[in-house]
């Protein structure tokens, strides 16, 4: 079955190449491998996100907050491509494992009774973030990456999280967030 699958990846990527224009100059070249680059680019945009989501919740709301979330979530996650495994900082119980956009939208703005423990982590005054990786893993057209996330709320609280992010490149070359897990460091 492996080799099978080999041939079809290979033979699809024979049917792309030899169906794209001719370059002027040079061959066509067909690549879905990630830089490092990417991945530093899409964890500050998910920083940057979070800390958009909470401004929006600081100037209108839980309501627009969602929608911010939401446009968030349908950005940076791969929801429309398949499972994303996500597991929340805060989360516990029959709820600590969400495999689908609705779990993933409750978590970060809360209002959902499906998960009533969630109480809307992106809408905690988060103002600043920072991201230490540990390791990068790149395979190809998957990345893992592995680290902290220091958030800082509006009262300059600190938050530091340990986290995991699972990183795969879509048809159109974006990457997409399809493995997230979030905890809180362990304090024996």
């Amino acid at each position: 079955m492996k080799n099978f699958t080999l041939f079809l990846a290979v033979m699809s990527l024979t049917l792309v190449v030899a169906s794209a224009p001719a370059a002027a100059k040079g061959p066509v070249v067909v690549s879905s491998a990630i830089s490092e680059a990417e991945v530093l680019a899409a964890q500050n945009a998910w920083g940057e996100a979070l800390v958009r989501i909470s401004r929006a919740h600081d100037e209108g709301g839980q309501a627009r907050a969602a929608a911010v979330a939401a446009e968030v979530i349908d950005g940076a996650y791969g929801y429309d491509y398949g499972v994303v495994l996500f597991k929340p900082t805060l989360a516990h119980g029959e709820h600590t494992f969400r495999v689908d956009r609705q779990g993933a939208l409750a978590y970060f703005v809360g209002g959902d009774a499906t998960y009533p423990g969630d109480s809307g982590f992106a809408l905690k005054g988060w103002r600043e973030f920072e991201i230490r990786n540990a390791a990068i893993l790149i395979a190809g057209d998957l990345a893992l990456t592995m680290g902290n996330v220091v958030l800082v709320d509006q009262q300059g609280q600190v938050t530091t999280v340990d986290k995991t992010w699972g990183f795969r490149k879509d048809a159109a070359g974006d990457l997409r967030i399809v493995l997230h897990h979030s905890s809180l460091p362990y304090t024996p």
